[in-house]
């Protein structure tokens, strides 16, 4: 007899769901602001390496060692409006632009 009422229940229609717009609006907007945030954060973060770097260029100064984005280390004998001309061996200057300065080395990393 229990078998039976729950045959009975298990076959009766489930009520209908009414439609919520709310719940479709967030599934829309939800992964669109999970996207938005992710892609303000990149771009935050490309906006503070920049800024970190454009400092790093604007403080280099004749003596300081540095690495060009070729692969050499020189140390800068003259600095110029758009670049720094770089020493690389006993009477070898090279002259770079900025943006070909890759880092700074600092004298204790140097040694």
């Amino acid at each position: 007899m229990f078998f039976e009422a729950g045959l009975f229940l298990a076959q009766s229609a489930a009520p209908a769901a009414e439609p919520n717009g709310m719940n479709s609006m967030v599934g829309f907007f939800g992964p669109l602001l999970i996207i938005g945030v992710m892609i303000f954060f990149m771009f935050r973060s490309q906006r503070k390496e920049a800024k970190k770097r454009e400092e790093m260029l604007s403080t280099i100064k004749t003596g300081d060692k540095v690495l060009t984005a070729g692969g050499i280390y020189g140390v800068v004998s003259n600095v110029k409006d758009k670049g720094f001309v770089i020493k690389i061996a006993d009477n070898v200057k090279i002259e770079v632009i900025k943006t070909g300065v890759s880092a700074v080395i600092d004298k204790e990393e140097g040694k």
